[in-house]
């Protein structure tokens, strides 16, 4: 059998691997299991973390804009200590859901990632609110 560069590094034990892909879901979620919920009564605040001028132009309905920049602890005052955030940007591509996300945590918040931004809303179909559709 040839090796290829699949299977030139070992897949991790079960149990390990297991371990590995039961935290991610701790650390994030993605597009549609947050349409489903926005969609019903939302337990989360979730956070467009990209320029007003890009959320003008199109951001998921319900979303609440707040830059990276802007993400500090009075502005974060009106929503209780244990109150899970939901951070988005752009997409894959970019890392200020990420960077918004260490933000959040740093100043003692719970806090995901939407998995494929604005980008991956798009993907499955969504709509977004605002002017121009972004994307």
């Amino acid at each position: 059998m040839t090796t290829t560069t699949v299977t030139a590094v070992p897949a991790a034990p079960s149990d390990l691997a297991r371990a590995h892909f039961a935290a991610e879901f701790t650390f994030e979620t993605d597009c549609w299991d947050v349409h489903d919920a926005l969609s019903k009564q939302p337990d989360f605040v979730l956070l467009d973390v990209r320029s007003p001028a890009l959320f003008a132009r199109g951001h998921v309905d319900g979303a609440i804009n707040l830059p990276v920049g802007k993400i500090v602890r009075s502005k974060l005052e009106d929503w209780p200590q244990d109150t899970l955030f939901v951070t988005y940007c752009a997409g894959p591509h970019c890392n200020g859901a990420a960077k918004a996300a260490l933000r959040l945590a740093e100043l003692g918040r719970p806090v995901k990632i939407m998995a494929g931004g604005v980008t991956g809303w798009i993907d499955e179909g969504f709509t977004l609110v605002g002017g121009e559709a972004a994307g």
